[in-house]
């Protein structure tokens, strides 16, 4: 039900306590940030800017950032991803469609895709949230690696310590 404008209650906040068990919400006023410690290295000129680091339910939101034409990976995904394009494009050899700024994209699970940023490209920025894992392959489905959540958590640990950020700087993204 809608609140009514003439309610004189409308616009108090909830007066009941939240639930003993909710975790505390995740706000990332800077999630661009200016910082470029703030930005995660994954490969040559690819970076991740994590956002959320959900551990109970196995999903990753961050940015990532690519400054490089090329492909960027191939991989398999066992549940769905959600991206939004901030800037720049990319596409997948798989397919037909470019995903350009303003662009959402959903992946299905069990989709495999090689990420290409086109030539012309300097910078793209992409929020996704990833599902599960990242299953690395070969052109032939042979397995190369795989990310999960907690290998994200392990790399933000190790770049925030060696960028004096300190190891427990991510603890605030993990719920």
């Amino acid at each position: 039900m809608p609140l009514d404008k003439a309610d004189d209650n409308a616009r108090m906040p909830y007066q009941l306590p939240m639930p003993r068990e909710c975790l505390p919400e995740i706000v990332v006023p800077d999630a661009i940030p200016e910082d470029e410690r703030l930005w995660v290295p994954q490969a040559e000129n690819v970076w991740f800017r994590p956002l959320c680091l959900n551990v109970s339910q196995g999903y990753w939101m961050n940015l990532l950032r690519v400054r490089k034409a090329g492909v960027l990976s191939r991989h398999r995904h066992p549940n769905a991803v959600h991206g939004f394009v901030l800037k720049g494009r990319w596409h997948y050899l798989e397919h037909d469609w470019v995903a350009e700024e303003g662009a959402y994209v959903y992946e299905p699970p069990g989709e495999t895709h090689t990420l290409v940023v086109p030539d012309d490209v300097e910078e793209m920025i992409t929020f996704f949230q990833v599902n599960g894992i990242m299953y690395y392959v070969d052109p032939w489905g042979k397995p190369l690696g795989y990310e999960d959540v907690f290998t994200k958590i392990d790399m933000c640990r190790k770049h925030y310590t060696e960028r004096g950020l300190g190891e427990d700087y991510v603890d605030r993204l993990i719920r």
